[in-house]
């Protein structure tokens, strides 16, 4: 069948909501980004019959719909957002540093018509199984917590803490399982490469990054800085303006940041040079670090963003 003749889906996952557009039809619709939402998507799109259904690669919060989707057996692409970000300048359809929505995604698919790597009939049982289980543990936290809410002995609240505390272990477990399944798709190893082909950035930092900081390539500096927790800000009182602090964000993402510019001060030339300049000017080692950090991110902002590997300057 046709591409142009078919129906394509394009889904924005965020943290709890996938936004979803069909085309030709135009239908837009929203679902939760959990078990149930998934559910509805699978109903709503098995009538539809789609050929092709793409999510943007956003660091882990499209995981649960890829897997879902996939075990269902949707014909799933995950997306380079950097490429759709491009499509949509072009066609005129975005400015630079707005979102990319589903309607967007969906015409990426149709216009590049993405090659479908079906899973092999063992990974496909083994993604189910996984979705299947991981439900079956959401949904065990969530009777305890209704009964440790209930609870009225101290020995009985304390029994379910213990199960709660197992319960969420393994739930973060089979996440990783999850993630480990999702992240072998080639988008995910481009990005992990691109981060990866700047000295000082190993794959823990990269895979750190790519899962908790998702807008890595979509933000300018300032605001990616913010994110991170990287912004100076000053402490004041009235006429009195103290040193300035960085604080707040993702506390995950600075401590890779950090030991990746401490690695990056030693083996990067860049780098190195930047930090050097600044302790020979006077400044403190930890101030030069926080900078140091600040401008690694900078730059991994902008390789993702280009979809261009580290050079040397």
């Amino acid at each position: 069948m046709d591409m142009n003749e078919s129906v394509v889906v394009g889904i924005d996952a965020s943290k709890d909501r996938l936004d979803v557009a069909l085309h030709p039809s135009g239908e837009h619709f929203a679902v939760s980004n959990d078990h149930a939402g998934l559910e509805e998507l699978i109903t709503r799109l098995g009538a539809s019959r789609p050929t092709i259904v793409g999510l943007e690669a956003t660091g882990g919060y499209e995981m649960l719909a890829v897997g879902s989707l996939s075990a269902a057996g949707f014909g799933v692409v995950v997306v380079n957002p950097a490429q759709v970000r491009a499509f949509a300048n072009a066609l005129g359809r975005r400015a630079k540093t707005d979102p990319i929505d589903a309607a967007v995604i969906a015409a990426f698919l149709l216009a590049t018509k993405p090659a479908i790597r079906p899973l092999r009939d063992a990974e496909t049982q083994a993604l189910s199984e996984l979705i299947a289980r991981r439900r079956q543990i959401v949904q065990m936290v969530v009777a305890e917590e209704n009964r440790l809410r209930m609870a009225q002995a101290k020995q009985a609240q304390k029994s379910i803490k213990r199960l709660l505390t197992a319960l969420r272990r393994e739930l973060e477990n089979l996440d990783a399982d999850l993630d480990n399944h999702i992240r072998k798709s080639p988008v995910w190893q481009v990005r992990e490469a691109l981060l990866t082909s700047v000295p000082g950035v190993g794959p823990t930092t990269a895979r750190t990054l790519l899962a908790e900081l998702p807008e890595l390539g979509s933000l300018d500096r300032r605001q990616i800085a913010s994110l991170a927790g990287l912004a100076p800000w000053t402490r004041q009182s009235g006429k009195w303006k103290g040193k300035s602090f960085i604080g707040g964000g993702r506390g995950k993402v600075r401590a890779v940041l950090f030991m990746a510019a401490l690695v990056a001060s030693r083996y990067n030339p860049d780098l190195k040079a930047f930090r050097d300049r600044l302790v020979a000017e006077g400044k403190p080692k930890i101030v030069a670090t926080v900078a140091t950090m600040r401008k690694l991110l900078t730059i991994l902002n902008a390789i993702i963003r280009d979809g261009r590997p580290w050079q040397n300057a």
